[in-house]
């Protein structure tokens, strides 16, 4: 999710096979886990932080504003890390396919909304190319992946995974204002260039890193609500 400025039409096929060998790569390390995928999430985890630091360099300018956003940075990151390594050791597969996909679907429907509908944007100022319709297309995509995935993997429609995919879809384009307002203090158009055609790590993950942090929060209290039910019962 890099800054709002139109690409070249030459780079579509660089991203388009940068994403393919990205998706690749998570598939991978999901399918084997354990020690292969702890080591993934680790060495991601280490690239996002460093891209993290060279923005704080740029928009702190003083060493007790640096430490606590470094703080806050190994916080964030480090949650959202963790909730991954910890979901996919204890065998909740689907649960870290569906937070990957909410947040692809997200993408996918604000910008084939957004280039379709355009219309008033929602922060000129912090990402020029965010508009209303974009937010609404990211969160009808969402809502029907999540049913789709819902059904897919448990063999039931529930109506109510539509209603969690949209708010999700929030969640995800917040993480991706939060990133492009760092990016618009730092001054920089890109978190880095470490993935030809997509910008850094941080560009392509501001809206996962929230989405898996609320909706492992989600799925705690779903599961403590579940359990006071059965022993109320």
């Amino acid at each position: 999710m890099t800054e709002s400025e139109i690409r070249p039409r030459s780079d579509l096929g660089t991203r388009t096979a940068s994403g393919v060998v990205m998706m690749a790569i998570t598939g991978t390390a999901i399918w084997f886990g354990g020690v292969v995928f702890s080591l993934f999430v680790l060495l991601i985890a280490v690239g996002l932080l460093r891209e993290w630091q060279l923005l704080i360099v740029k928009i702190a300018d003083n060493f007790g504003a640096r430490l606590l956003w470094t703080l806050g940075g190994i916080l964030y990151i480090g949650t959202a890390a963790a909730v991954l390594a910890v979901f996919r050791d204890t065998g909740q597969t689907d649960a870290l396919l569906a937070f990957i996909g909410v947040v692809i679907a997200t993408d996918t429907g604000a910008y084939f909304a957004g280039r379709t509908f355009g219309g008033p944007k929602i922060a000129p100022h912090i990402s020029p190319s965010k508009t209303w319709a974009g937010l609404w297309g990211g969160m009808a995509a969402s809502g029907l992946f999540l049913l789709g995935f819902a059904y897919a993997s448990q063999g039931q429609i529930w109506p109510w995974t539509l209603i969690i995919g949209a708010q999700l879809a929030i969640v995800a384009q917040a993480g991706d204002f939060f990133e492009s307002w760092m990016k618009r203090r730092a001054g920089v158009k890109d978190s880095g260039n470490f993935i030809p055609g997509h910008g850094g790590l941080f560009d392509r993950l501001d809206g996962l890193l929230p989405v898996v942090i609320v909706g492992a929060l989600g799925i705690l209290f779903a599961e403590m609500a579940s359990g006071r039910l059965v022993a109320a019962s």
